[in-house]
């Protein structure tokens, strides 16, 4: 679905802790923390209490219909944040950011209202957007009516179609109760504005039901506000196109069609259940290696305020698109206003019409409301800190998702620095080592058949990685044999298509300041006399720096070679050695361009054609994924994690982290290093590190 007019900047995070209550967020951070239960609930009723408005109070089975879609935090303008946060000005006013679809007017639409103050509104204004034209109501995200809707329209147009499907699955729509059929949609909804017809991919309704299509996807008109007309317009069954269900009933009946036999595998191969046997017998009914925390938490949560080594920095979890950090600061410092995941793109190539038309932009689900519980040692440590989010978004009222996100100190497995420093006879001058560690902020959006894993880890060097993983399920079609041109063969019946994935994050640096600027540094080679060798020559490398004064200068396109150091500096301060204070861009991606430039669909998306960085860093990353056997039952996240780190360059006068107590200096004391001196400024042995309580997981989601 395309929502380019919809700028969605949504969001409703409880932060509550499942095990128990955190305490009441720190000032400065507070400004940034996502709505409450309650507040949520204030700005419904006094929305819903406003007659012009005409708002239903209660979900009805009617598209035609003024409903609140979306409640969320509004958040404080910049520069009133950072006035406040510096001790300049009063705290900004609490705001909500409201979504209401107006189905019930002669012209439908979608408006954004700005409510407030908070946590007594006692006004609303309307949003309005560049043009002055309103956001077209077929242009909204499908709600859960809608779905509804669209599986009791399907009830009665795949009557004529049941004794095909029966036949040759063993599963139908109509009239089912227990060998269903469901479906998978897709998007863009249509080729055109105004359009709202979706193509839909039946699939047997197992464990695992996207990797098993039956060959048949329909195109289903649903921009009516009255479901009694929406309609087919085009079915594909194994091959074929058909005008109608009548038509492809009409064609099994009289023998005349190419049957698609999707057969019914004896072991569910889309399950988690195991099967099979690794060669080398090692155990794997027993619990492998786990975090622990020896001696307690090393970081702080106070609310929404994560503290940590010298790290400090607000986080929020919005509905549209997850996670969302502000006001980081190392030492007190501030490097970064905002941090936050924009978009996630996936945009697909195949044989058959659902496959050509994919091309999902995830935000239209609500990204961060498909945050769903974590479950303990497995999608975080059974030690992490789980916080609760709460979302006003297609409900009736605050609905509270438990665990959705998680906060972990993890061992990184690799020192964070160390040197052994031999003697080169055998020995030893000293060994130094400190171990690595980092913060990890995490949560998952699951769109469907993906599961993506947002991380951001605080490194005590003051790095900061944003990492994201993909899992799930493939997005698959019925397998032809042209589909073969567009992926691979999973499963007898089963195709997975090639697709690329585009993560969009915004990067609001503030290195040392507010006033920033911008160059890339790279190297060229020389070709120079030789001081010391007459008649000689020297070639070697040297560095080439360019600054970059616009916008234009400093977007750099996928397909072209991007600067390996990207530097945003202060023009003011310096470090004790005369550089410019300065944090570097460090890209991690395999992305290339998920279409040719300017046409119709990338023209939606075109903040994807590479990174685009003036004084807020827009960084895109992404990996093509050409789906393989290995991705059955689910693609596995090793190898398939993109992202980009935030790193000092001569920010400080050498490396922060040490300021920690945790390294260990290793000196022997003898020549023949019979004795050794340990220095450490932690105890000699961590202790035991492991916890009696067992596995627990609700995964429910409800309002309250």
């Amino acid at each position: 679905m395309w929502l380019e007019t919809l700028q969605w900047v949504v969001a409703a995070l409880g932060v509550l802790a499942s095990a128990s209550p955190i305490p009441a967020p720190q000032l400065g951070a507070s400004i940034f923390a996502d709505l409450s239960p309650a507040e949520l609930r204030a700005v419904r009723t006094f929305l819903l209490s406003r007659p012009e408005l005409g708002l239903a109070a209660n979900r009805r089975d009617s598209l035609a219909s003024n409903s609140l879609f979306l409640v969320e935090l509004q958040v404080p303008r910049k520069s009133q944040a950072l006035q406040f946060l510096n001790g300049g000005s009063p705290r900004p006013p609490r705001l909500a950011r409201a979504i209401v679809f107006f189905g019930e007017q002669a012209q439908p639409n979608v408006t954004e209202f700005v409510v407030g103050p908070l946590p007594w509104p006692s006004y609303y204004r309307a949003v309005s957007y560049k043009g002055g034209r309103p956001i077209p109501f077929a242009a909204r995200p499908v709600t859960l009516l809608e779905y509804e809707l669209m599986h009791r329209r399907l009830l009665e147009l795949t009557e004529p179609l049941y004794r095909l499907l029966r036949d040759t699955t063993g599963f139908w729509y109509h009239n089912c109760s227990q060998r269903c059929l469901t479906f998978s949609d897709v998007a863009p909804r249509g080729l055109g504005p105004g359009e709202r017809r979706s193509w839909l991919i039946l699939q047997r309704l197992v464990e695992g039901h996207f990797l098993h299509p039956v060959g048949l996807e329909l195109l289903l008109d649903h921009r009516s506000r009255d479901p009694r007309r929406w309609t087919l317009q085009r079915l594909w069954y194994n091959g074929q196109y058909f005008a109608s269900a009548q038509e492809l009933a009409w064609r099994y009946e009289r023998g005349e069609l190419a049957l698609a036999c999707p057969t019914t595998p004896e072991l569910l191969f889309s399950t988690y259940v195991p099967r099979g046997h690794f060669s080398t017998g090692t155990p794997t009914a027993v619990h492998g290696a786990k975090v622990c925390e020896p001696q307690g938490k090393r970081y702080r949560l106070q609310g929404n305020l994560v503290e940590y080594g010298g790290w400090r920095l607000a986080l929020r979890l919005r509905s549209s698109a997850g996670l969302q950090l502000f006001d980081l600061r190392f030492n007190g410092e501030q490097l970064a206003h905002e941090l936050s995941v924009q978009e996630a793109v996936a945009f697909y190539g195949g044989s058959t019409p659902a496959a050509m038309q994919t091309k999902y932009i995830d935000s239209a689900w609500g990204m961060g409301t498909l945050a769903h519980e974590l479950a303990p040692g497995i999608d975080c440590p059974e030690v992490a800190t789980y916080l609760d989010a709460h979302h006003l978004y297609d409900a009736a009222g605050p609905v509270r998702y438990p665990r959705a996100l998680c906060l972990f100190e993890l061992p990184t497995g690799v020192p964070l620095r160390r040197h052994f420093d031999s003697d080169f006879r055998g020995g030893y001058r000293f060994y130094g080592g400190l171990e690595g560690q980092a913060l990890v902020l995490r949560t998952t959006a699951t769109v469907y058949n993906y599961d993506y894993i947002w991380d951001v880890l605080l490194y005590p060097n003051g790095v900061l990685e944003a990492k994201v993983h993909a899992t799930g399920y493939v997005h698959a079609t019925f397998y032809t044999p042209q589909g073969l041109r567009y992926g691979s063969r999973l499963h007898r019946d089963v195709l997975g298509n090639l697709h690329t994935h585009l993560l969009h994050y915004k990067v609001d640096l503030d290195v040392a300041g507010t006033r920033n600027s911008f160059e890339t540094v790279d190297v060229c080679f020389e070709n120079i006399s030789n001081p010391w060798s007459a008649g000689e020559r020297v070639v070697q490398p040297r560095l080439h720096r360019r600054p970059r004064h616009s916008e234009r200068q400093a977007t750099f396109p996928f397909g072209r070679a991007l600067p390996r150091y990207l530097l945003f500096s202060s023009p003011t301060q310096h470090n004790r050695w005369g550089h410019p204070r300065s944090y570097r861009i460090q890209h991690s991606s395999q992305a290339g361009r998920v279409l040719p430039r300017g046409w119709r669909e990338e023209r939606g998306v075109n903040w994807g054609r590479g990174l685009q960085a003036d004084l807020v860093a827009w960084v895109t990353v992404g990996f093509l994924h050409i789906p393989h056997a290995e991705d059955v039952p689910n693609t596995a996240t090793p190898g398939n994690a993109v992202g980009f780190f935030l790193r000092p360059f001569n920010f400080f006068d050498e490396d922060p982290s040490v300021a920690s107590r945790s390294p260990v200096i290793v000196r022997p004391q003898d020549p023949a290093f019979a004795h050794v001196a340990i220095q450490r400024w932690t105890p000699a042995s961590p202790g035991p590190c492991v916890s009696a309580e067992p596995f627990t997981y609700n995964g429910t989601y409800r309002q309250e």
